[in-house]
């Protein structure tokens, strides 16, 4: 017996023994493949190629209003604004909250690389709101995604994203990002690195009048877990239009120093949000408010002003005195808006403390909001910006306002919008066409690499004073995104032409193409109410002739009822059997030079003279 159990224990022994072994060696393989994964990853970020925003040749920083003026490229107020305003707000001035960086890539991963001045924490804010980075792309439809990572947060700070896309279209031409900076740090010495094999384009700063907001640490991005999650920068993505943070931490007073800074913007819109760092028993609340819409009104009367109500404090339940206090500054807040209405004074709007909707589970302490709370805020501002501009969000695809780069083989959306808005600056345009691609290849400015009937818009078109506002692959929701990003702004055209609504087709129903359609000619007015505007049916296709002479049938009566005149200018196009003419076309869609010189001659007499 002790001979059979001595046997079997020592059988137990060497299969214990066996199994030590194969778990060493588990362990050993293990780490020979971390060591070799390290060293690899070593490889790979000394064969990155790197590059630092402050060698650029023209600004890149966005969300910031004095680039040539600031003492550094992460800074948020100029240089000469160290004598004007408090020490404290200059100070909380160099934090980068608001500030971002957009860039096209086709990296397989994003490494930044910077350094920070200031504790990377605070109690009740994590180290990736206060001294973070977060990183967000565009799909080719205009929707949001966020990049995921590593990152080492110190004085010397590190994040590296990875990307997870594998399609040929990311591998050749990559797409969009935008790299949101610190919210409550000083940043230096940032640089950003890809694969050597990868290509890396940074964006200038965008040309649309931004939204303009001056408030306290909840403006600042107090207790965001991350930059994106700011009420600012969510704003930003939703709107897509630039917000310039002037959130100042416990320091947004209302005071005429900063005012008189944001009256040198030519905003959008202003936002004055700094009821929660006053006091109705230390400040004249109302006269305050009072002389700070007056002091932006005198220089800026054109420019809209949101006055936020203090949001309460989480403890609005069970502490009497914090909300006698919030109810008496909302009070005094509200008595100085009714006294600028009653004066007559336009453009002013109130977003009152129940709009933002905040209950004590929308807070970190007793006022920060955390992400949910921030969230809130965005959606109320976002609500009230889009009344106030009058750039209503519609509840079917054709009336939701959306960016894109579906072309990107071709040229850059956003590139093309920015040319037009400065070209829009530089000359006013006389008659307009929008359009997606048929308008875009046919000629003219801004230069497009794919032209099929440059000679037609040369003799025709040129002379007429026409202006193309051709994007290839737009949609009528696309059209409708760049009416709300300022295409139509600062001018006033004779004439606006719609070529649009034929890339919608197979997407949408014909009644959601008419309804888009509609709204667009109702967002055309509101901002060129002289302007004459002219519907032109969608030209015949390949495949879809009978198709598209029955929805023109449904446009025309549409025109008519919105008091917009209407022209088919493909009628030619098409033979005695109603079938496409391929002679004119160079692909079943696209016309050729003589196709386009048919529809030319049949726009022509409907262009205003």
């Amino acid at each position: 017996m002790t001979n059979r159990y001595s046997f079997r224990n020592n059988i137990d022994f060497e299969a214990t023994m066996k199994n030590r072994q194969n778990n060493l060696r588990g362990v050993y393989t293990l780490i020979f493949l971390l060591g070799f994964i390290s060293i690899s990853f070593a490889q790979e970020e000394k064969n990155l190629k790197w590059w630092n925003p402050s060698q650029s040749e023209f600004p890149v920083i966005a969300g910031q209003a004095w680039a040539d003026e600031v003492p550094s490229i992460y800074h948020r107020l100029p240089a000469r604004a160290e004598t004007e305003v408090r020490e404290a707000v200059w100070n909380l001035s160099k934090q980068s909250a608001g500030l971002s960086i957009r860039f096209w890539s086709n990296a397989d991963s994003i490494t930044v690389k910077y350094n920070v001045t200031r504790g990377v924490s605070m109690p009740h804010m994590p180290a990736t709101g206060v001294s973070g980075l977060d990183l967000y792309s565009k799909s080719y439809d205009g929707e949001w995604l966020r990049s995921w990572g590593k990152y080492s947060i110190n004085k010397e700070s590190e994040y590296i994203f990875v990307i997870n896309e594998d399609s040929p279209k990311y591998a050749k031409y990559g797409r969009e990002y935008q790299l949101f900076l610190p919210l409550y740090n000083e940043v230096e010495n940032l640089e950003i690195g890809v694969g050597e094999d990868s290509f890396f384009e940074v964006l200038p700063v965008r040309k649309e009048k931004p939204i303009v907001a001056y408030g306290t640490s909840i403006c600042q991005g107090a207790c965001a877990s991350r930059p994106g999650m700011a009420w600012t920068n969510i704003l930003e993505r939703n709107l897509e239009r630039p917000v310039l943070n002037l959130g100042f931490s416990g320091n947004g007073r209302m005071e005429p120093e900063v005012l008189e800074l944001l009256t040198e913007l030519d905003a959008k819109v202003y936002i004055l949000d700094c009821l929660p760092n006053l006091s109705p028993d230390r400040d004249d609340v109302y006269n305050l408010t009072l002389n700070a819409v007056r002091q932006l009104k005198a220089k800026r009367p054109n420019v809209p002003i949101i006055l936020t109500e203090h949001v309460g404090y989480a403890d609005a339940f069970t502490n009497i005195k914090n909300s006698d206090h919030v109810k008496r500054l909302n009070e005094q807040y509200k008595k100085a808006f009714l006294e600028l209405k009653a004066e007559g004074v336009t453009g002013i709007f109130l977003l009152e403390k129940e709009a933002l909707g905040l209950g004590f589970d929308s807070f970190v302490d007793i006022i920060h909001p955390n992400d949910f709370g921030m969230i809130q805020y965005a959606d109320a501002y976002e609500k009230l910006i889009l009344d106030v501009l009058s750039e209503e969000k519609g509840t079917i695809p054709t009336t939701i306002p959306t960016s894109q780069s579906r072309d990107i083989a071709v040229y850059k959306w956003e590139e093309r919008h920015q040319e037009i808005l400065k070209m829009n600056q530089d000359k006013a345009p006389e008659i307009l066409v929008f359009g997606n691609s048929i308008v875009n290849f046919w000629g003219g400015e801004p230069i497009s690499k794919a032209v099929n009937g440059q000679k037609s818009w040369e003799e025709m078109l040129k002379p007429a004073g026409v202006r193309n506002f051709g994007f290839g692959w737009d949609r009528v929701e696309n059209v409708l995104w760049r009416i709300y990003h300022d295409e139509l702004d600062g001018f006033n055209a004779k004439q606006i032409v719609l070529m649009i609504g034929t890339n919608n087709l197979g997407l949408n129903s014909d009644e959601e193409i008419v309804k888009g359609l509609e709204n667009l000619i109702h967002e055309i007015r509101e901002r060129q109410p002289k302007t004459e505007i002219l519907m032109v049916g969608i030209l015949p296709r390949r495949g879809m002739e009978k198709e598209v002479n029955q929805i023109n049938l449904k446009i025309s009566q549409m025109a008519d009822l919105a008091n917009a005149a209407y022209v088919e200018v493909g009628k030619g196009l098409v033979g005695e059997d109603g079938k496409l003419n391929e002679g004119l076309f160079s692909d079943g869609l696209h016309p050729n030079e003589e196709g386009y010189q048919l529809i030319a001659k049949a726009l022509l007499p409907a262009l205003k003279k």
